[in-house]
């Protein structure tokens, strides 16, 4: 009984060991981490009878904690009700989310189209913490020789310039100022050429025009050019002109009485009086009586033996009459029919020049013989206005000044035309003559009446038909935005007898003579060769950077032979000569070197022109003889850029042209002012009409002359800058393009980066020009200049020729204090 109850308890107590989880666990825990001892694996069989097996101490362990967890789970489970509630919550706010995402685009797409956009001001570019230079504003009384003094700017940032930081003269007990001379540009002529015969603003009064006159050296200190160079163009730097002397010859300076304007009667007057005197006699000219139509004719018949014989006239295809049968229709016995003709001036004259004037273009030579002489071509002028410009006094100044020195003073080398837009599409002028005479009539001030020809965008798109329209930002492929060389192109068909161009705009302006500018512009292009003109064309030229122009020249050179490592390259665009002109072709790779041009380079599906000029051997073999003494047929004042993977606004408004592999080749050149000639003008006259060709304003004339190998030149006139750039960084900044070029990459100064011409004096958008134009002037800007100024300073501002644009609305103050436009 003892045996049997003892092993009765030990059984009961094993059980109860191996009913308790706490103490099980317990040993497990033990078993496994005491040192030294080794846990023993479970068996189904054991020696002993006191041992349970492992299958069945794990059961026991099983369903024990899942008897917990499931008592665990059933005591925290939500009822139904709240469960709905919370993902009713949640769905609505997501909904709420989502309609107010939807109510947030769209009063985000509103702000942007009525522009109520709040952002935060962009980050002022690097050159607006450049220091203003200040010694373009130096007067008369100060004025040095050029050759020794130090220009305040360029200069090597190690090298503080001398004798520039004083800013002032000492007025008291100054000498007075030097003698004035005239300025004479016009060259003699030779025994090869017809001599030239002297004109008159009035023909039957023989009136003098008066030339305009400049003072000897500059203002102390002051600036070089930064861009451009007077040297390389031939043009004088070593001179200034003020706003008498160069003005004063077109009646600035003298009282409306006395037949001037009546402006510039205010200000520093000092000299002024010299400056208005030619020969010891008062040379102020009244031209209230002055008519330009007739005296340009009347040079024109005068001289008419310089120039080519005129050809065959032009048909007016809307007017259905020849111009000169339109010249000879008009009333015998009207001395001024010619000037009142429904077309134009440029009528008038071709029916002079067709009327009975013995033109002899031989003379005689030392023994008797016949010696053929060397005609000039006839260039037009065509000033770019509209037929309700408000013209103020100071517009009247700068038109008279380029009919005088272009004009008359050069014997009727060049011819002054104004191309004047009707805006409204709804007046007919292409279709009937009294309305084109009484519109033309209307269009021009009194004194230059007789010299404009109409156009409108509706008559562009009856001449140029077919064209397809794409509406490329928003703007007519007709309209003068995009086709400004429309009305130009149909001038030139209509007028053959013009061998060049000029597309003038009414808001250039020139601080030095135009005669001199604009004949050393054509003497320099017509002497460059034509190897490596194309990459010349596309760069700035920097003289602090570049040196002279040679080195230039070889620095474009290598660049073009050899590429550069310059990180800009990666963003330049593929090429069609690469090879593979479409991304994400196989190993689209741009060359590191580029392949110069080298004659015509047409688009890829467009077989070359047999009539173009080829070149006569080699790019290799060439010494830079091929095209020198070359007239140009394209001349502009910006670089001719590659506006290919630019972020330039109009690198793709292309019409007519298959863009479905690549784009075709292309240049452009920033501002429309530039000279063409007639088989330029020509060329692109065909494209629109036959092939329905058209670009962009700014590119068309430049891609049309690399397309069929024309010759095409940018001409570096004198830039200057207003802040103290440093030059390295300037010349970085303008020729960021692709290889040191101005354009062909992403990284190029056309485009999103064109804020850096702000500060410059030749640019569509320059601010620095017409602040200048304006202080030279005498006014007040911004606070500084103005009659005080002038009078307790250095006196009024002398500066050498520069080309000014944009100038914009000058309101000269006249006789009894009104503007010069009321």
């Amino acid at each position: 009984m003892d045996g049997a109850s003892r092993l009765k308890g030990e059984s009961d107590s094993e059980d109860y060991r191996s009913s308790s989880g706490s103490d099980v666990e317990k040993a497990q825990y033990t078993s496994r981490n005491t040192p030294g001892r080794r846990a023993k694996a479970p068996s189904a069989y054991s020696s002993s009878s006191r041992e349970t097996s492992g299958s069945h101490r794990h059961l026991l362990l099983k369903t024990s904690k899942t008897r917990r967890k499931s008592s665990s789970s059933y005591f925290y489970r939500l009822p139904q009700k709240i469960v709905k509630s919370m993902c009713w919550a949640l769905l609505s706010t997501l909904l709420i989310f989502v309609l107010c995402l939807i109510r947030a685009s769209y009063t985000s797409s509103r702000q942007v189209e009525l522009g109520t956009v709040q952002k935060s001001p962009p980050k002022p570019p690097p050159w607006e913490a450049f220091p203003f230079l200040k010694r373009y504003h130096g007067g008369i009384k100060s004025l040095v020789p050029r050759k020794g003094d130090v220009p305040e700017y360029p200069h090597d940032p190690e090298e503080r310039p001398q004798g520039v930081e004083n800013t002032t003269v000492s007025i008291g007990g100054a000498e007075p100022l030097a003698k004035s001379s005239s300025f004479d540009p016009y060259p003699k002529i030779g025994q090869d050429y017809v001599e030239k015969q002297e004109c008159f603003l009035h023909p039957k009064e023989e009136l003098r025009i008066p030339k305009v006159r400049y003072y000897e050296g500059v203002p102390r200190g002051f600036p070089d050019a930064v861009m451009g160079s007077y040297e390389v163009l031939g043009l004088r730097d070593d001179i200034c002109f003020e706003r008498f002397g160069r003005l004063g010859p077109y009646g600035y300076g003298y009282s409306l009485k006395r037949g001037g304007t009546g402006a510039g009667l205010h200000g520093d007057r000092d000299g002024a009086e010299d400056l208005l005197t030619e020969s010891g006699t008062l040379s102020e000219v009244d031209y209230s009586n002055v008519r330009w139509e007739q005296a340009q004719a009347s040079c024109a018949i005068k001289n008419a033996a310089r120039f080519k014989s005129m050809g065959a006239a032009g048909h007016d295809t809307f007017l259905g009459l020849d111009i000169r049968q339109q010249a000879a229709s008009q009333e015998d016995g009207d001395e001024n029919t010619s000037k009142d003709l429904g077309d134009d001036s440029v009528v008038g004259r071709r029916a002079t020049h067709s009327s009975p004037v013995a033109v002899n273009h031989t003379t005689t030579g030392p023994k008797g013989a016949k010696k053929k002489l060397t005609l000039l071509p006839r260039t037009a002028v065509l000033i770019r206005t509209w037929w309700d410009y408000n013209y103020g006094t100071e517009d009247i100044l700068y038109l008279r000044s380029l009919v005088t020195e272009l004009s008359l003073l050069s014997g009727g080398e060049f011819t002054i035309h104004f191309l004047i837009h009707v805006r409204d599409d709804n007046v007919p002028i292409w279709a009937d003559t009294k309305i084109y005479k009484r519109v033309l009539e209307n269009a021009l001030p009194a004194e230059f009446r007789g010299m404009g020809t109409l156009w409108s965008e509706r008559q562009m798109g009856l001449v140029y038909g077919g064209i397809q329209e794409s509406f490329f930002r928003d703007l007519p492929v007709h309209g003068v935005y995009r086709s400004t060389f429309m009305p130009v192109q149909y001038f030139s068909h209509l007028h053959p007898e013009y061998d060049f161009v000029w597309n003038w705009e009414m808001d250039v302006r020139y601080t030095g003579q135009w005669y001199h500018f604009f004949e050393q512009i054509r003497k320099w292009t017509k002497a460059q060769p034509r190897k490596g003109l194309w990459e010349r064309n596309g760069r700035f030229y920097i003289p602090s950077v570049h040196g002279p122009w040679e080195d230039f020249k070889q620095m474009v050179r290598v660049q073009t032979e050899m590429g550069t490592d310059s990180p800009n390259n990666v963003w330049s665009g593929l090429k069609p000569h690469s090879g593979n002109p479409i991304p994400g072709s196989p190993n689209p790779t741009q060359p590191k070197a580029d392949s110069p041009v080298w004659g015509p380079e047409p688009p890829s599906d467009v077989l070359a022109d047999q009539n173009d000029p080829q070149p006569p051997t080699t790019h290799e073999k060439d010494r830079y003889e091929w095209g020198v003494g070359e007239e140009a047929d394209l001349i502009t004042f910006n670089p001719l850029f590659d506006p290919d993977g630019t972020t330039w606004f109009f690198t793709e408004d292309i019409t007519g042209y298959n863009t479905t592999s690549s784009l075709p080749p292309r240049r452009a050149a920033i501002t429309t002012t530039s000279r063409l000639s007639k088989h330029l003008l020509t060329l692109m006259h065909r494209e629109t009409v036959l092939k329905r060709h058209t670009m962009f304003s700014e590119m068309y004339p430049a891609s049309i002359a690399l397309h069929h190998g024309l010759k095409a030149v940018y001409a570096p006139h004198p830039m200057y800058i207003d802040r103290n750039w440093p030059p390295a960084y300037l010349a970085a900044v303008m020729n960021a393009g692709r290889n040191g070029a101005s354009g062909g990459a992403r990284t190029s100064v056309y485009g999103g980066r064109e804020h850096n011409f702000k500060g410059t004096t030749w640019f569509y958008d320059a601010g620095f020009a017409p602040n200048l134009w304006r202080r030279w002037l005498g006014m007040k800007v911004d606070n500084d200049g103005g009659e005080r100024e002038e009078l307790a300073g250095e006196g009024r501002m002398c500066l050498p020729g520069i080309l000014l644009h944009p100038v914009k609305g000058v309101e000269m103050v006249v006789e009894g204090g009104v503007k010069g436009d009321e």
